[in-house]
C-alpha cells in the first residue's frame, strides 16, 4: 500500500460520461477516459487490505486488484497489466461491461465509495495499447494437439488463447458472420465499439488462433469430422434460447426478442445492408421494453438512437430498495436499485407490472394490457409469489415491444445430441470438476454450463476449461 491515508484523502471520482444531448445522436461510446494523475489518485485509495474481499469474494476470476492497484498508484502501469493479463485475457471488455461485483465488496464499501476497479482496470490495459505494451505471445513450443473451441464469445476466446499460449493448434468456430459472440452481436456499440474485439483478435491469430465465422458446428460441419480431426472440443457456444411472453396477441407484428433487435442494429453499424422490410426500428415510434436487466437497458439505449417517441420499461418484480437492507449485508451483491446510462437518456420505469395480452390490429401491436401486482414476503426458502391487484388493469400504448426477460439456457441442437452430452434441470451441459462433459474430450465453458451469467464468470471458465483440456492432452497419445 503505496499511501495508507489514500481512501482519506482522495474522494472516488467516476469516469465522465458525454452529455446526453451528444451521445443519444450517435453509437460511440458513452464513457470516456480520465488523466493517468487521477488514476494514480484512485489507486491510492486502495488500502491492500489483509483479506482483499474484492479480489477473493467479489472477483469470480481472482483478478489480482490489490496488486495493480498499487502498481497504478505508484506509476508502473508497465508492471500492472502485467498482473491484470495475469488473471484476465479480456480486461477491455470486463472494464468496460462488468457491473463490478469486486467494487461491491472492497472493503471501502462499507461505508464509503469504494475504489474505481473497474475503472482502473480499463485504464491499466488502454494504456498497454496506446503504449504498444501489448502484442501476440506465440506459444514457443508447439504441441501438434489439435483443440476446436465452438463459440467465439468471452469464455470461447478466453479458452482459445490459453490454449493457443499452451502450444496447441486452435480452431475457433462461430455460427454467426463475425468472431465475438454476444460481445459482437449482443452489446451496443455504445457500450463496446467492436474494435475493441477485433484488435484482440488480430493478437490471437498472430499467436496461431484459427477463426472459421459462418459455421454451425453439428450443422454445416458435422460432430463425425469434428471428433474425428480434433484431439478435444470446448464447447463455449452462449445460452441463447430467450425466455417468452406468455400473453395472447404474442404473435402479432412488432414484437420483438431484445437480441433480435440489438443485433440487427450492431449490423446496421458495421456497414450491413438491412432491407426495410426486415428492419427494426424504433423511430416515431411508443416503445415498450419488457425486462428490466442490462438487456433491457440496452434495447432502451438503442430505441432512444434510433429516435423513439416514447421509451417506457416494465419488469414484473418489484422496485429494489436504493440502499442494501439488513438481509442484503456487505461483501453480498447489493440487490439494490441501478440505474444505467441509457435510463439516464430517457425512460419511463416501471415495476410490478404483469402483460396480460398485446392487442392490435391489421397483423401489428398497438398496445399491451397490463395489470398491477402486489408481491408477498419471501418464505422460509427466500422465494416469492406475487397476486393481481384487483381493478388495476391499464393499458401501454405500444407500437414496438422488445423482449428482454433474461435467457434459459444454451440452444440443443445436433452436436449436443450426437455427442450424448447431459444436460442439468436447467438444460444447462453437465460437466465434471474438470470442466470436461460426459463424452471422454469434449469440454464446455461459460454460458453453455451456468446458463446466462457475467461476463467475467464465462471469462474464469473458460481459463479453467483451457487448463483442463492441456491437462488432458498432455496425458493422451
Amino acid at each position: 500500500m503505496s499511501k495508507p491515508t489514500g481512501f482519506m484523502t482522495y474522494e472516488r471520482e467516476d469516469a465522465p460520461k458525454r452529455p446526453v444531448d451528444v451521445r443519444v445522436r450517435d453509437f460511440d461510446e458513452v464513457e470516456l477516459q480520465i488523466t493517468a494523475r487521477q488514476l494514480e489518485q484512485q489507486g491510492a485509495r486502495c488500502m491492500d487490505c489483509g483479506i482483499p474481499y474484492c479480489h477473493s469474494f467479489g472477483c469470480p476470476i481472482a483478478n489480482l486488484i490489490p496488486d495493480w492497484n498499487d502498481m497504478v498508484c505508484r506509476g508502473q502501469w508497465r508492471r500492472a497489466l502485467d498482473l491484470l493479463h495475469a488473471a484476465n485475457n479480456l480486461p477491455e471488455i470486463t472494464g468496460r461491461l462488468c457491473p463490478a461485483p469486486c467494487e461491491h465488496a472492497c472493503t471501502l464499501a462499507i461505508n464509503l465509495p469504494a475504489v474505481t476497479i473497474r475503472q482502473i482496470e480499463l485504464e491499466i490495459v488502454e494504456h498497454g495499447w496506446e503504449n504498444d505494451w501489448i502484442v501476440p505471445e506465440p506459444a514457443a513450443v508447439k504441441t501438434g494437439k489439435k483443440v476446436a473451441v465452438v463459440g467465439s464469445g468471452p469464455s470461447g476466446l478466453s479458452a482459445a488463447q490459453q490454449l493457443a499460449r499452451a502450444g496447441h493448434d486452435v480452431t475457433v468456430y462461430e455460427r454467426a458472420d463475425r468472431i465475438g459472440g454476444i460481445l459482437r452481436y449482443g452489446i451496443p456499440d455504445f457500450k463496446l465499439d467492436k474494435s475493441v474485439i477485433d484488435r484482440r483478435t488480430e493478437q490471437m491469430q498472430a499467436e496461431g488462433v484459427v477463426f472459421e465465422t459462418g459455421v454451425d458446428v453439428g450443422e454445416d460441419l458435422s460432430t463425425r469430422y469434428i471428433d474425428r480431426h480434433f484431439n478435444a472440443i470446448v464447447i463455449a457456444a452462449g445460452a441463447r434460447v430467450p425466455r417468452n411472453l406468455d400473453a395472447p396477441g404474442r404473435d402479432l407484428g412488432g414484437i420483438h426478442f431484445a437480441m433480435q433487435y440489438l443485433s440487427q442494429q450492431n449490423k446496421v453499424n458495421a456497414g450491413d445492408a438491412i432491407s426495410d422490410a426486415d428492419r427494426i426500428t424504433a423511430k416515431d415510434k411508443n416503445v415498450v421494453v419488457i425486462g428490466g436487466g442490462d438487456t433491457g437497458a440496452d434495447c432502451v439505449g438503442t430505441a432512444r438512437r434510433q429516435g423513439a417517441k416514447q421509451i417506457t420499461q416494465i419488469e414484473l418484480l418489484p422496485e429494489p430498495p436504493t440502499e442494501r437492507t439488513p438481509d442484503n449485508p456487505w461483501p453480498e451483491w447489493p440487490n439494490t436499485l441501478r440505474t444505467s446510462s441509457s435510463h439516464q437518456e430517457g425512460c419511463d420505469r416501471r415495476w410490478s407490472i404483469l402483460t396480460k395480452e398485446c392487442i392490435g390490429e391489421d397483423g401489428g401491436v398497438q398496445e399491451l394490457r397490463c395489470v398491477k401486482l402486489d408481491w408477498a414476503e419471501p418464505d422460509e426458502t427466500g422465494r416469492r409469489s406475487f397476486t393481481e391487484i384487483p381493478g388495476s388493469e391499464f393499458e401501454i400504448e405500444a407500437d414496438l415491444v422488445l423482449l428482454a426477460m433474461g435467457f434459459l439456457r444454451i440452444e440443443h441442437g445436433s452436436l449436443q445430441q450426437d455427442f450424448g452430452l447431459l444436460t442439468d434441470v436447467r438444460g444447462n451441459l453437465q460437466v465434471d470438476e474438470n470442466m470436461m462433459t460426459a463424452r471422454p474430450g469434449v469440454f464446455a465453458a461459460g454460458d453453455a454450463v451456468l446458463g446466462a451469467s457475467l461476463i467475467v464468470r464465462a471469462i474464469g471458465l473458460g481459463r479453467a476449461a483451457a487448463a483442463s483440456v492441456d491437462d488432458y492432452l498432455k496425458k493422451t497419445k
